[in-house]
């Protein structure tokens, strides 16, 4: 009876003290639900600009990030990025870009920067990126990165 008692007692020290473990997705999550309106209020506001309105959230998402998301996340925030410094560099404003009718002065080079980092936005693996974080969000936080 007294081995019986003390293979009882470990085990509930083992259940006990394991309900004191972090969640790895923790800090992720609340991230998520802390952002989700804004995030929300900021894609939902459309126009050319939104996701990069959005990129400072998506880099704070990325930073929390757990191991099995952290390469889409990459993908997601270094293309916005891409995107973000061409557009800077060529001193153009995302909200008002237009392609067909660029701005005077905007080289042809800068141009092509621009369309090259769109682009890669558009490609497959950006959008199984895209989709992918926002699956995790559903699945892992239980909620949607954006509403």
């Amino acid at each position: 009876m007294p081995a019986r008692l003390a293979l009882t007692a470990l085990v509930l020290v083992a259940v006990l003290s394991s309900c004191g473990e972090d969640d790895p997705y923790a800090d992720y999550c609340e991230v998520v639900t802390e952002n989700q309106t804004e995030l929300s209020e900021t894609l939902g506001a459309g126009g050319p600009d939104a996701l990069l309105n959005a990129l400072p959230i998506f880099r704070e998402l990325r930073e929390q990030a757990p191991d099995d998301i952290r390469d889409e996340w990459a993908v997601v925030v270094d293309g916005l990025g891409a995107l973000e410094d061409a557009m800077d560099d060529a001193g153009v404003d995302p909200a008002t870009y237009d392609r067909k009718n660029p701005p005077e002065g905007l080289t042809e080079a800068e141009k092509d920067r621009i369309d090259a980092a769109a682009q890669a936005l558009r490609s497959q693996e950006s959008v199984a990126a895209f989709a992918a974080v926002e699956q995790e969000a559903r699945d892992v936080c239980k909620t949607p990165l954006h509403i």
